[in-house]
């Protein structure tokens, strides 16, 4: 809970969202996200667990139920939750044309900032992210996880409260899957509030505090990594199996 409002930082209350050909996708959706902690949502494909990002970053509509980011309702008040959050899909947005600054200054703009302050606000984001030697430089460029952290670094181009990851490290090699995860947690460190949804159980493991299993869409099991492996007396391999029935993958992003 945050200290000085009592609220979560992502509260979902029996969601429900249904596709004409694929059905229901989320059924009863209940999660609680507490702030400043990286909270990973797993399940296999299908499970829905991007269709509950893009109704928690307002991309999407909810069929019923009740879903709030940092206390604003997301259907009621989309443009209250837009002010406070950030969203970084599996693949880097960014233009690979512009150099590193020059995107994140771009992206100001366009969320309205002034120039002055987008310019100051992409010094800070290029520092954050450990991009300051690579920032005059075109994107195209860019090693795997460069583009990934400054994809991040555009994310949080308005000082979000709430950051959404969907499969953050998805194509990386292992070094720069670790140079993501390097900056996930300091987002962390610093306050953010990060959902991370994966099909990656190293990648849980590794970097949340909670996890949510989805599965089917409403979770069916939470906890600690640590808690989700005792349940089994094995791996968190072994505790998704145990938990869904069918395994997750078996390699690393």
């Amino acid at each position: 809970m945050n200290p000085q409002s009592g609220l979560p930082a992502i509260l979902c209350e029996d969601v429900r969202k249904s596709y004409p050909r694929r059905g229901q996708v989320l059924d009863g959706l209940d999660l609680v996200v507490e702030p400043g902690t990286i909270h990973g949502l797993l399940g296999p494909n299908g499970a829905g667990k991007t269709t509950a990002v893009r109704i928690l970053s307002t991309l999407q509509r909810l069929d019923s139920g009740r879903a709030m980011v940092t206390g604003r309702d997301v259907a009621r008040d989309p443009a209250g939750v837009r002010e406070r959050i950030g969203v970084a899909g599996q693949y880097a947005a960014v233009d690979e044309i512009l150099t590193g600054r020059q995107n994140l200054q771009m992206f100001g703009r366009l969320h309205h900032l002034r120039a002055r302050v987008a310019r100051a606000r992409a010094d800070k984001l290029l520092e954050r992210f450990d991009l300051v030697a690579a920032a005059d430089r075109p994107v195209r460029h860019y090693s795997g996880g460069m583009r990934r952290r400054l994809d991040l670094a555009v994310s949080l181009i308005r000082s979000a409260r709430v950051l959404f990851l969907d499969e953050p490290s998805t194509g990386l090699d292992p070094r720069s899957r670790n140079d993501v995860w390097d900056a996930v947690r300091e987002l962390a460190g610093s306050g953010t509030t990060v959902l991370l949804t994966t099909q990656y159980l190293e990648e849980a493991d590794r970097l949340c505090s909670r996890i949510s299993v989805l599965d089917h869409g409403r979770i069916v099991a939470e906890g600690s990594p640590a808690e989700l492996k005792a349940r089994v007396g094995g791996n968190l391999d072994d505790a998704f199996l145990h938990l869904t029935g069918r395994p997750m993958l078996v390699g690393v992003a």
